[in-house]
């Protein structure tokens, strides 16, 4: 139920809902990951079935198709899709040029192949995710399990030259052992508390061997709708420089709300 929800997951929602007022009939969509977009997902299966609303989602990982099947969101592959009219992803931290920090969940890799063969990046959020300046949040970066340890040190080595407060670089683990992206490699996170220049250090990050992508989403995003836990949304537009506020209503027998893992 709504009430039982957390001020944080309110804002999740409320930010979900508006966002998907944005899907219109017919579109081929990219489906984020994390708990913000799962939400996203709940919504839109909500639509389909109350409006019949005809549309195909590309999922960015392998939680999020197997929550699309389970709330009715029809899905396909991007090699099938072809190109999308719209992803709405989630996002780790963002920064007032809408660029992100993603991958949290280790779905960096999908998502940014997504939301860059989309006509448009819709983020949600809830306040806490907007910063001056990203880095707060640990940058993830996609690495190849082969020779991992040469590719950790060769970040290390890198970071010496850039602009960051903080250098420190540890492998994601799962448990005991190394987290295994759905592509079969490994993450590393790089804690940097500020990334000075994120442009420079996204391209540099990637010319080394080793890394497959990083956690970087630079002039990718274009609608950010940040959610609070009183029901308000803010949708900030960068193309158009515009930003509105709305409030997003919802009762007690919701069907989002049913069936919550």
């Amino acid at each position: 139920m709504p009430a039982d929800l957390s001020p944080i997951d309110k804002a999740k929602f409320v930010a979900a809902r508006r966002a998907v007022e944005f899907v219109q009939p017919g579109m081929k969509l990219g489906l984020g990951t994390g708990s913000t977009a799962a939400w996203m997902v709940r919504c839109l299966g909500e639509r389909i079935r109350e409006e019949g609303l005809k549309v195909v989602g590309v999922p960015t990982s392998t939680r999020t198709a197997e929550l699309a099947r389970q709330v009715g969101v029809p899905i396909t592959s991007l090699d099938d899709a072809k190109w999308l009219d719209l992803t709405i992803d989630g996002a780790d931290e963002f920064d007032p040029d809408l660029a992100l920090i993603k991958g949290g969940g280790a779905a960096l890799l999908q998502e940014k192949i997504v939301a860059t063969a989309s006509d448009r990046m819709i983020v949600i959020a809830d306040a806490a995710k907007e910063v001056a300046a990203l880095g707060g949040f640990p940058l993830p970066v996609e690495i190849i399990p082969f020779g991992w340890q040469t590719t950790k040190a060769l970040i290390e080595e890198l970071l010496v030259s850039m602009d960051v407060l903080n250098r420190d670089v540890t492998l994601r683990m799962n448990g005991d052992r190394p987290l295994v992206t759905d592509e079969a490699n490994y993450i590393v996170d790089l804690h940097l508390q500020r990334i000075g220049n994120p442009r420079q250090l996204s391209l540099v990050l990637n010319q080394i061997p080793g890394v497959v992508e990083n956690g970087l989403f630079i002039d990718i995003c274009d609608i950010v709708v940040i959610g609070h836990a009183d029901g308000r949304v803010t949708v900030r537009d960068i193309n158009a420089g515009t930003e509105s506020d709305d409030q997003v209503t919802f009762a007690p027998e919701d069907n989002i709300f049913a069936n919550l893992d």
